[in-house]
């Protein structure tokens, strides 16, 4: 067993406990229960990085961790060296406070913990920011929600399944990206959901963000230091993924893209910024604003200035949301943005019925379109429909992306890729700088197998089908029924549709034979039609002859 398998089989077992105790608490299936989890497993993973990392800055210098904490200067030097993790004072630590679990008032330590680590002037960068430009804490209170005879309990028992063993910041733990995705990815697999309906900002599957990180960054000729925005951030996974792919390629370290997300569900912004303290991506915390994007956008030229104009990006990745009611704040956006490019091509109108139907997805394309700089590229994920719809709005962003040859390609993924909608979808990649007169459209939705993903139906793609799509799209290989590299002039006259299956050369197989063989393929046909016929006649016959027999009974 790998060093790496064994400690994620731990990692996932303290999850479980986690989850159990809070079922045992009454929490199971409460909007509090996501919350309290997650930071009960952020609280330890913190808290044991500070610990190792502390350790380590001790032996450097000759002394141990218990004498770096008792002198105020060599602390003072600890913190500074880490600036980029959350700093703990070591009553806050579980090393502390274990000692302390039987006292009566044990929860109202655990809780003054987690408030002082929230509001240290060390620890604010942690912090959410809204567009309103308020902040929500790196941690809450863990037991309010709780009955108060069992918080003590509750606070106990918390601590006897994270003080077991520390998880190992050495060798063996500081491991791949791909590996605190898998753990991220379970932590919230019980969380994706909201009063039993799906949340708007459906989690999008490691291999899907794969693909789209790598051929995304597979359009550069050259790998820079770069700045990349999703607006739509959901819990991560594209963004990540990107800056992840981006570091890797361009050699340039993990953190050298500049990450800026915002999204309006608070739950999603939180699950972001915990994906993004796993990964080490500390440094773009400042810039995860949870609020409404369509309506505030939240990143400006210069920051929290929006006079000096929306910000613009190197490289763009979103997932949003395909159909949610946003009529409340449709008016207020149109009023807003009037007579600006941002939204070019319209919004949505609010329909009698069906509200929770509207295209906003639609807006956001527009949107990215609008804040993607002069050279940059972009990757959004989209339904089926607007590769050929006829809709006014849909229209005009096709026409948009082929009259300036941004349309780099599309791919159109196989139906059910996302375990909780059923919705096909397909993936746009745009280039500002793309200097082909073609674009490069692939029809992946044959690939891929059903899998049962707890109630849901779920298409996955194994490691060689993810490698050929990436291979394929990279290198704009064309296949037969499969990938087609499309003249922009072929697509305008097409209504510039962008299903790749509109352009798939249809192949007649000639075979020769003989006039003997083909009277007798005719006589073959005809025999075999006349049966079906006479078998229909006497099928219609019987069906009337049931019809005349059938009688009312009163």
């Amino acid at each position: 067993m790998s060093g790496s398998y064994e400690i994620e089989r731990k990692i996932k077992d303290i999850i479980d406990e986690l989850k159990a105790l809070s079922a045992q608490a009454g929490l199971a299936n409460q909007g509090e229960e996501e919350r309290i989890i997650t930071s009960i497993f952020l609280y330890k993973f913190l808290n044991d990085k500070f610990m190792f990392n502390l350790g380590k800055f001790a032996a450097e210098i000759g002394m141990t961790a218990q004498e770096v904490l008792e002198d105020e200067d060599m602390l003072a030097a600890f913190y500074e060296a880490n600036e980029g993790d959350v700093s703990f004072e070591y009553e806050d630590t579980i090393q502390f406070l274990i000692n302390h679990v039987e006292q009566k008032d044990f929860y109202k330590q655990f809780d003054d913990a987690l408030t002082r680590i929230s509001n240290s002037v060390r620890n604010e960068t942690f912090a959410i920011e809204t567009a309103e430009g308020t902040r929500r804490p790196l941690f809450e209170a863990i037991s309010t929600p709780v009955e108060p005879s069992n918080r003590n309990n509750f606070a106990r028992n918390i601590f006897a399944i994270i003080s077991q063993e520390k998880f190992d910041f050495s060798d063996a733990f500081a491991t791949s990206f791909d590996f605190y995705a898998a753990i991220f990815e379970y932590l919230i697999k019980d969380y994706n959901t909201n009063g039993g309906g799906v949340y708007a900002e459906y989690y999008t599957p490691q291999t899907v963000s794969s693909i789209i990180a790598q051929c995304l960054v597979g359009m550069s000729e050259k790998v820079e230091a770069s700045e990349i925005h999703d607006p739509a951030g959901g819990s991560g996974s594209l963004i990540l993924h990107l800056g992840h792919e981006l570091g890797r390629e361009g050699s340039l370290g993990l953190n050298r893209a500049i990450i800026y997300t915002q999204d309006i569900s608070t739950k999603s912004t939180r699950f972001l910024r915990l994906n993004m303290m796993l990964n080490g991506m500390t440094e773009s915390l400042g810039h995860i604003i949870q609020g409404d994007t369509l309506l505030s956008p939240a990143h400006f030229n210069v920051e929290h200035d929006p006079s000096s104009g929306l910000k613009k990006f190197d490289y763009i990745t979103s997932n949003p949301p395909f159909k949610t009611d946003f009529s409340k704040t449709r008016d207020e956006i149109e009023t807003k943005w009037n007579g600006t490019d941002r939204f070019f091509a319209g919004i949505p109108k609010i329909p009698n019925k069906n509200k929770e139907k509207m295209a906003i997805y639609l807006l956001f394309i527009q949107h990215i379109l609008f804040c993607l700089k002069d050279d940059g590229k972009a990757a959004i994920v989209v339904p089926n429909g607007f590769l050929t719809a006829k809709g006014k709005i849909e229209m005009a962003i096709r026409q948009r992306l082929v009259d300036n040859g941004w349309l780099k390609g599309v791919i159109s993924m196989p139906s059910n890729i996302f375990a909780t909608t059923g919705t096909q979808v397909s993936i746009i990649f745009i280039d500002k700088a793309n200097t082909s007169e073609e674009a490069f459209l692939m029809d992946a939705s044959s690939l891929g197998t059903d899998v049962k993903d707890g109630k849901n139906q779920r298409t996955v793609l194994n490691n060689a089908e993810v490698e050929r799509i990436i291979d394929t799209f990279t290198n704009r290989k064309q296949e037969d029924d499969f990938s087609v590299s499309v003249p922009f002039e072929d697509m305008k006259k097409k209504n510039y549709s962008f299903s790749a299956g509109q352009y798939f050369e249809v192949k007649i197989k000639n075979v020769d034979i003989t006039a003997e063989e083909f009277a007798a393929n005719m006589v073959a046909y005809t025999s075999s039609l006349k049966e079906k016929f006479q078998k229909g006649r006497e099928l219609e016959s019987s069906i009337l002859e049931q019809m005349e027999r059938l009688v009312f009974n009163e």
